[in-house]
């Protein structure tokens, strides 16, 4: 595979590209850049380091990866981004380095971050989830896995996005979204399972009924959500999934949408 470099990009002698890569005219790739095996850079994309990304990514026109943190705080300290292999980043989408000395902004593997999307500093999103257009992230939020985010929906700070949880379109996220469920709105209310999501990943019809059971417990307006937990928990032998849940939901510092 050979690398091909249009004669009108700019590419700094201290980034590194590996092979197959292809870059477009009038991209730029800054110093402290490291692009994987076989990589397609777009016209008019930047790219800014110090960042690691993998194979096989994807990046179209105008979209801006690795600036420096918007984050006041920032003070021009070295900080990085790490991105995994397959993903996309259509036209205009952003992507931040961290805001402290030595850390990092981390995105996974196959993700899709569909036109004017935004991920800021010190976020970490895990592997195959869809940005929607114009979706955006605040710092430090987590997105785990399999997560769809409508467009038009922010997502507050200090956020976190459960597995295979869905937020439908123009949304306003200030908690934490549970796994495995659909929150919509403004203010983002708890509304269902994420259905479709479990069906398309083929969850069994015997794990979709648990997990019915425990978005009960969550939607009874008559328990809070330490009396929903220990519900919980006494159904958690019966499904991994369920303990996943529960965790997820002890682990919550800013509360969980219900």
């Amino acid at each position: 595979m050979q690398t091909s470099i249009h004669p009108t990009a700019i590419v700094s002698p201290k980034a590194q590209l590996g092979l197959g890569v292809e870059v477009g005219p009038y991209a730029f790739i800054g110093e402290g850049v490291k692009v994987g095996d076989g990589c397609v850079i777009h016209p008019h994309v930047v790219l800014k380091g110090p960042v690691e990304i993998g194979p096989g990514n994807e990046f179209y026109s105008f979209c801006v990866i690795g600036e420096k943190s918007q984050d006041l705080k920032y003070q021009g300290e070295p900080t990085y981004l790490k991105i995994g292999a397959g993903n996309v980043f259509r036209e205009f989408a952003t992507v931040h380095r961290s805001t402290f000395r030595g850390q990092s902004t981390e995105i996974g593997s196959f993700n899709v971050f569909l036109a004017y999307t935004h991920v800021a500093h010190d976020c970490r999103i895990g592997n195959r989830c869809v940005f929607s257009n114009n979706a955006t992230l605040a710092g430090h939020v987590v997105v785990e896995d399999h997560v769809t985010i409508g467009g038009l929906s922010a997502v507050h700070q200090f956020c976190r996005i459960g597995r295979f949880a869905m937020i439908g379109g123009c949304s306003k996220i200030v908690q934490d979204v549970v796994p495995f469920c659909l929150v919509d709105g403004n203010p983002a209310r708890l509304r269902s399972l994420n259905l479709v999501g479990l069906k398309r990943n083929n969850f069994p019809e015997g794990t979709i009924k648990v997990l019915k059971f425990a978005l009960k417990q969550l939607l009874d307006e008559g328990l809070n959500t330490t009396q929903a937990v220990e519900i919980l928990e006494k159904q958690a032998d019966k499904l991994q999934d369920i303990v996943t849940l529960v965790e997820f939901i002890k682990g919550s510092e800013r509360g969980i949408i219900r």
